[in-house]
């Protein structure tokens, strides 16, 4: 089991168990617990489907012998009246899914589509849109799987797969060269495999990355539209670019037009409205 899996066994079992407690008495009072059915996840809002695989794991957590025909894969775009999928078994299983679906499914089609508009803004200028760490608590793997569903790419994941130099690190550390000379020397004292990024506030600490080197990727945190064309001029294809800061869907194309190999967006995740979606007994 890969550490995808293992999160969403863990997560599917903690929101299951969160959700139904002691037991859904709603379902237990009014339906027979031998009454079978079938529902439909109707597409009510136009976008871009994500969370399939999701809501295939919570329905065989609930019951396995729930059967689900899916008709639209993740990454597909959607319009409203779209069935995305049926489930056929326990109607008592059935609803006891429904709000874990519906809840996973709505938030990560409404990340995927989110990335999906900034994707198409971006198209033609070699720039690529990044998440960041501005995530839910416990629910950043599945707001990073849907990023990647809509067509935009992860940054890292956590504090532990990169070494992203903030200003507050610079200023703690004592400075631009001491920072970068300190995380590489801890990288090499440990043994590690992982990149270094650093972020800068101005041409100036640009400029004294540049002459230290020794990093893999450099953030240029709000920077002007002038600043930062002539930050990738001076930088030259040395290393890889990323900007952030005050990025909006408005803006993003202005700021890959720079010339900027990245642009990250906290909004893709911190801030995104869901899709609309429900799941509908079928009663004909």
């Amino acid at each position: 089991m890969n550490d995808f899996d293992s999160l969403l066994t863990q997560f599917v079992a903690q929101a299951l168990d969160e959700d139904i407690g002691s037991g859904d008495h709603t379902s237990l009072s009014t339906i027979p617990s031998d009454k079978t059915g079938k529902a439909k996840l109707l597409i009510k809002e136009a976008g871009i489907i994500a969370g399939i695989d999701i809501a295939l794991a919570v329905f065989k957590a609930v019951d396995s012998n729930l059967e689900v025909e899916v008709l639209i894969a993740d990454g597909s775009e959607v319009e409203p009246g779209d069935i995305a999928l049926f489930v056929i078994g326990s109607s008592q299983s059935i609803l006891k899914a429904e709000r874990l679906v519906l809840n996973t499914m709505q938030r990560m089609s409404g990340i995927a589509t989110k990335t999906n508009r900034i994707v198409k803004l971006l198209e033609g200028t070699g720039t690529k849109v990044l998440d960041t760490r501005k995530t839910t608590p416990n629910l950043r793997f599945l707001e990073k799987e849907a990023v990647k569903i809509g067509g935009g790419v992860n940054h890292r994941f956590g504090l532990y797969d990169m070494i992203l130099i903030k200003d507050n690190h610079v200023d703690y550390a004592g400075g631009i060269t001491q920072a970068i000379q300190s995380a590489n020397q801890y990288i090499k004292d440990n043994n590690l495999d992982i990149q270094i990024e650093i972020e800068v506030r101005n041409l100036e600490e640009l400029n004294e990355v540049i002459h230290n080197g020794k990093v893999d990727r450099i953030l240029l945190d709000n920077f002007d539209f002038i600043n930062l064309k002539k930050g990738v001029e001076l930088v030259s294809g040395k290393f890889v670019t990323e900007a952030s800061g005050g990025i909006t869907e408005a803006n993003v194309r202005d700021y890959a037009e720079c010339g900027v190999d990245y642009v990250s967006m906290g909004e893709l995740t911190h801030s995104v409205k869901s899709l609309d979606m429900s799941l509908k007994a079928v009663t004909e």
